[in-house]
């Protein structure tokens, strides 16, 4: 065995290992960075109530004024939808159900005066609302209905209605304070509810409650119980936000969006298009280091070509012979990943204080996504390493023979 280390220190070119270290070092930080930056911010992909979800559109027929003389329907039909979900940008779609009963409701704050005001309510498919589904539930004979609201009424009530009559703010941490009586008319029926605020929507600009409850409720208090009403309007999920076939698609069918979504998820979508293109460089940096780690190995074995032949002659074996060559491929990797990995380390701490301090409830989660990523990619790198050098020499002994 040492005469095979003394061969291998004989021959091994300096520069060439060192041009290696740094760039499967450079390809490594990229990749892991990448992945550790994609882990950490995940939860703004994932969370209910965020900008970095899948985009989300709110779509609606133009109202025209020819078009309500004529009496011109603004509802989509069974072959409007099934036109969008064959749509190449289409993930999923979903249908806004309305009350087709009265609704009205007091609402008021403990040992504060109250106000009584007719409204409406709306359901979308549960797996649309952009606020946690833990109470998000109803059964037949419950007398308390979940509802979830727009937050810019939150913010109309705070700086519009509470200010002008001296009544106090409410923060979305104090939303258990409100209580709402809920009195629901129709089909010769009336019924009172409690109604209790779950949460508070930045997508979807109209009061919630349980498709579940709704169906119910349209049902039962309806006098068009059974009648399929078409809905006004959708909302549906898009792969990819900057595709100009929607844009197109939406002009030629004159339909809109509420709020500018289509432009406002063109961002979210460029930082996953950018995270993605960041990693495949670093792979292939990493795959171009790899090779040039590989023709250095090959060097150094054609260079001792004839004494290993000699080695192997006098009874060396194969395994042997290769294992020194393997042992520095590996010894190299995991150089590679321990320095990629406190430098990985270094990074996160530099860009977890901008993420936290733009989005303090963030999780700020573990430098395991990383680490993990790492030893893949040690453990693949170093088996390829080990089955090439192993091959390079089985050729050198099947010659000898």
């Amino acid at each position: 065995m040492r005469l095979v280390w003394k061969l291998l220190r004989q021959h091994i070119s300096v520069p060439q290992f060192v041009g290696f270290l740094f760039a499967n070092l450079f390809g490594m930080v990229i990749v892991l960075v990448g992945f550790q930056f994609y882990s950490d911010v995940v939860p703004l992909f994932q969370q209910g109530d965020s900008f970095m979800r899948e985009d989300y559109l709110i779509v609606s027929k133009k109202i025209s004024t020819f078009g309500s003389v004529m009496g011109k329907t603004n509802t989509f039909s069974a072959s409007d939808i099934d036109e969008i979900k064959e749509q190449p940008f289409t993930s999923q779609i979903g249908a806004f159900t309305p009350s087709a009963f009265k609704v009205s409701a007091s609402m008021g704050l403990e040992g504060a005066e109250g106000f009584t005001t007719e409204m409406f309510f709306e359901s979308v498919p549960d797996h649309f609302v952009d606020v946690s589904l833990d109470d998000w539930t109803f059964s037949e004979g419950d007398k308390e209905i979940p509802i979830i609201i727009p937050r810019n009424y939150l913010n109309m009530y705070n700086f519009g209605f509470a200010q002008s009559r001296s009544l106090p703010k409410v923060s979305e941490g104090l939303m258990g304070m409100i209580h709402f009586d809920i009195s629901i008319r129709g089909n010769g029926k009336s019924d009172m509810y409690k109604g209790r605020i779950i949460g508070f929507s930045s997508r979807l600009n109209t009061i919630l409650v349980p498709e579940k409850f709704m169906k119910w409720a349209n049902s039962y208090y309806s006098a068009d119980a059974g009648v399929d009403n078409e809905p006004s309007r959708m909302i549906l999920e898009v792969k990819n936000p900057a595709d100009e076939n929607i844009a197109k698609f939406f002009q030629s069918k004159d339909y809109e969006t509420e709020d500018n979504k289509l432009d406002a998820g063109k961002t979210t979508w460029f930082l996953r298009m950018m995270v993605g293109i960041v990693m495949i460089i670093g792979l292939l940096i990493s795959a171009l280091s790899f090779y040039i780690l590989m023709l250095s190995i090959y060097l150094l074995v054609e260079k001792n070509a004839s004494k290993l032949e000699n080695l192997l002659l006098i009874g060396y074996s194969p395994v042997k012979v290769a294992l020194p060559y393997q042992a520095l491929t590996i010894l190299l990797n995991v150089a590679v990943l321990v320095v990629a990995v406190i430098v990985v380390a270094l990074v996160r701490s530099y860009y977890m204080d901008v993420v936290t301090m733009l989005y303090p409830q963030i999780e700020t989660g573990t430098l395991f996504p990383a680490i993990g990523l790492g030893l893949l990619l040690f453990v693949v790198v170093s088996l390829l390493n080990i089955v090439v050098v192993k091959g390079k020499v089985m050729q050198i002994w099947q010659r000898k023979d």
